[in-house]
């Protein structure tokens, strides 16, 4: 079925979320926007973010080093490919994830990092895990690592939000967040070649596995969300804005109050099939010892939780195994 060309995916203006030290007005426009979350994650599960504090030259330098990643010979790529999913590091080449698991392999390539660390802090601390560089190319590794920071301080500033939404102590998500065991994910989806085979598409129907996720995407379509009336919705890139959705987590949490919608990448068609599409996700996993349990407020006698308590890692590492 082909994706809807009605947007009826909400913009909201996330500006009172950037004021360092709010007034009493203040506080009463971030209820405000908290509603306007509430209702679209409720109903959608995908809104857009206008004046979301993320400037557009870091977009756009972060954008151009990912072009400049995926255009390198494919060995170089190879040279630092994902290895496993303990790890979840480097990168991935075409049609090595399934996000569709009844599907083939998707039409596209990514390179995944994590939270920057040293080699030192890696040693002294097993658990955590470096990032998989391309030797020589400084000002790659460099933005990137910005950028994924960029997207820490912007993931909380919305953890905020979302946690206010749900009647929630503002701090509520970022206390389970200390980790910043985030993925932050460089996408390209190739020009058409061969014939896709039966049922392939650029990235298949799924949900996120986390909190939430931050997406940048160029001009070229393709993003599709399924609406609860089971039509696929078209979902371009808005200028100066960031589209937002829920994750599992977020649906385990709330009890289903808040929606973690299937969404894809479709095949393009006519001229765009000659072209390149390029997105960049930033994946919010709260920590891997976090305990997923129902909250307080998405409750009731007449409405008990519905899925039980797990761990945020556990959750993540059984998503992964699936797909890879």
């Amino acid at each position: 079925m082909p994706a809807s060309t009605l947007i009826d995916i909400p913009l909201i203006d996330f500006a009172p979320f950037l004021v360092d030290h709010p007034s009493s007005e203040d506080f009463q426009a971030q209820q405000q926007v908290a509603k306007d979350i509430f209702r679209a994650c409720h109903e959608v599960g995908f809104l857009y973010l206008k004046n979301h504090g993320i400037s557009q030259g870091a977009i756009a330098r972060t954008f151009y080093q990912s072009r400049a990643f995926f255009d390198l010979p494919l060995a170089e790529k190879q040279a630092v490919a994902w290895a496993n999913e303990f790890s979840n590091r480097g990168y991935v080449g075409m049609e090595r994830e399934r996000l569709d698991e009844s599907q083939p392999g998707d039409l596209k390539e990514a390179f995944n990092v994590g939270k920057e660390i040293s080699k030192t802090d890696a040693v002294e601390n097993p658990a955590l895990v470096l990032n998989r560089w391309p030797t020589g190319h400084d000002a790659f590794q460099q933005t990137v690592t910005d950028f994924f920071e960029v997207c820490a301080v912007e993931a909380e500033r919305v953890f905020r939000a979302f946690a206010i939404a749900l009647s929630m102590p503002p701090d509520y998500l970022v206390e389970r967040h200390q980790t910043h065991g985030y993925t932050l994910r460089l996408l390209r989806y190739p020009p058409l070649g061969a014939q896709p085979k039966p049922g392939q598409i650029r990235a298949g129907a799924h949900s996120d596995y986390g909190t939430l996720t931050l997406l940048f995407q160029d001009n070229v379509g393709g993003l599709e969300v399924l609406s609860a009336q089971g039509e696929w919705v078209a979902a371009p890139a808005i200028p100066g804005a960031v589209l937002i959705n829920t994750g599992d987590l977020t649906q385990r949490w709330s009890n289903d109050v808040f929606r973690s919608t299937k969404h894809r990448v479709a095949l393009p068609e006519g001229d765009e099939v000659k072209d390149d599409r390029y997105s960049i996700a930033f994946f919010c996993q709260p920590d891997a010892d976090a305990e997923i349990t129902c909250l307080p407020t998405c409750q009731s006698e007449d409405n008990p939780p519905k899925y039980p308590p797990i761990a945020s890692g556990d959750y993540l590492l059984s998503r992964l195994q699936a797909t890879y």
